[in-house]
């Protein structure tokens, strides 16, 4: 899909409801994608950064 450009959380979590923060200021205005593994499951969305 691309170069891998930043890992947010890179550890195993209790189940529940996250929140978390990305201020993406280092980067470029443009669609990015990002993913979400589980032992079952890799989500994979876009999204999209304005400047």
């Amino acid at each position: 899909m691309g170069e891998e450009i930043e890992v947010l959380v890179n550890q195993k979590q209790k189940a529940g409801s996250y929140e978390i923060n990305f201020s993406g200021e280092e980067f470029s205005s443009g669609i990015y994608f990002y993913s979400l593994k589980t032992s079952d499951n890799i989500i994979t969305k876009k999204m999209l950064l304005l400047k």
